[in-house]
């Protein structure tokens, strides 16, 4: 897919880079003129997906995340890759109040909340081990 414009970013699966990923991606939403609805939906997915790679993929103990974002037109195309344990069963994973972590303050509302806030959500293995989360939002303006 040829986009208007995209980024590619890397960075360290750490709990302080989750607010700086999800701001990232709204500041480069801003040429689409957004409202502020629009800009808040796309930063509680970013978090999410960006917090489950930290907590679930990597279990806290740090690794690599990539964040693609793309326009066209006035869609925002996102992709959130890590390299960590996967999901045994994806199906599972992504209904509401599902959670590996009982011990721990999540929901298991995460994959829900991306779903609800975007128009598009694919989530998927990643080869050789991981996930990639994709999501797409139409901005309306």
């Amino acid at each position: 897919m040829a986009f208007d414009n995209y980024f590619k970013l890397e960075f360290e699966a750490k709990k302080v880079n989750e607010s700086f990923a999800r701001n990232t991606v709204a500041m480069f939403c801003t040429s689409l003129k957004p409202t502020l609805s629009e800009v808040n939906d796309i930063k509680t997915a970013v978090s999410e997906a960006v917090t489950n790679s930290i907590v679930h993929g990597y279990e806290n103990k740090g690794g690599t995340i990539v964040l693609e974002v793309g326009i066209e037109s006035n869609t925002v195309d996102i992709k959130i890759t890590d390299l960590g344990i996967g999901i045994s069963d994806i199906d599972m994973a992504i209904q509401p109040f599902f959670t590996t972590k009982t011990e721990e303050e999540h929901s298991g509302m995460g994959f829900t909340l991306m779903d609800s806030f975007m128009n598009f959500l694919e989530v998927k293995q990643n080869k050789p081990s991981g996930l990639m989360v994709h999501m797409k939002k139409v901005i309306k303006g």
